[in-house]
């Protein structure tokens, strides 16, 4: 199993879904955590579990990673309190259903702002701090960062958008000691695709659909992509950078006949 034993990771998204499992994967994997989300009696919960895991409370920031001011007090926040970062988890991420005769730019804008604009700050930010360590970078893409769906036209920019960065960034700072790579879940049962406009019987229907649209027949939990996050942000990939690994139980490899 890898090992993060005293490393200072910050995880977005945190209060539910994967990043909430990869938080509390990496408190017990020894990590020192910094977690944030919009939602904070979730955040506090997510970090009482923690607690109840190690006996250490993650330090928390609430704050909307879609407006600047707020990205740049979490990242503030986690420097004043640990001044040091080893590992960069970019998870925050929401969806919105629409092609293009139906995706405004105000949702478009929206999302970007989400899925891409506040990785870009948080690694521009982070990055002085990450060469000091020789640290490491996961961002959250997702399937449709490798293979476009129709009906979620932005969410699908906005993570090849994903794959994109983290392929520069990867390039850029490899000779630094800092490594950067993504994952690209496939269907995850989390809240993502409700909060995303799905009622219970749509969701219901979209997560039997994965019998057939995934490889191994089924849609993916949060712990299985948080043991992979866990993986390439630990020495266990150090020869690993500018990937973006499908966890998706082969949805990638599959084409339509």
């Amino acid at each position: 199993m890898a090992s993060l034993a005293g490393k200072v990771a910050l995880i977005t998204g945190a209060s539910s879904g994967i990043g909430a499992a990869t938080a509390l994967h990496f408190a017990k994997l020894g990590a020192r955590l910094a977690l944030t989300g919009r939602n904070s009696s979730k955040l506090e919960e997510v970090a009482d579990q923690c607690v109840q895991l190690t006996n250490r409370k993650p330090f928390t920031v609430t704050g909307d990673v879609a407006q600047e001011s707020n990205v740049e007090n979490v990242y503030r926040s986690t420097i004043d309190h640990f001044n040091k970062l080893d590992v960069l988890i970019n998870n925050a991420g929401i969806i919105g259903l629409g092609s293009i005769e139906e995706t405004s730019l105000a949702q478009y804008d929206k999302i970007m702002a989400i899925n891409m604009r506040s990785l870009y700050q948080l690694i521009m930010l982070a990055t002085p701090k990450l060469i000091e360590t020789k640290g490491s970078i996961v961002n959250l893409s997702s399937i449709t960062g490798i293979r476009a769906f129709s009906g979620i036209l932005a969410y699908c920019i906005s993570k090849a958008s994903v794959d994109q960065l983290t392929k520069s960034v990867a390039l850029a700072l490899a000779p630094k000691g800092v490594r950067c790579n993504a994952v690209n879940p496939g269907v995850i049962v989390t809240e993502l695709q409700k909060r995303g406009g799905l009622n219970d019987e749509q969701y219901r229907q979209f997560l039997e659909n994965c019998k057939v649209s995934h490889a191994m027949g089924r849609p993916g939990q949060p712990e299985e992509v948080a043991k992979a996050i866990a993986f390439l942000a630990s020495d266990h990939s150090s020869f690993i950078t500018g990937v973006s690994l499908p966890i998706d139980g082969g949805r990638h490899a599959m084409c339509p006949r």
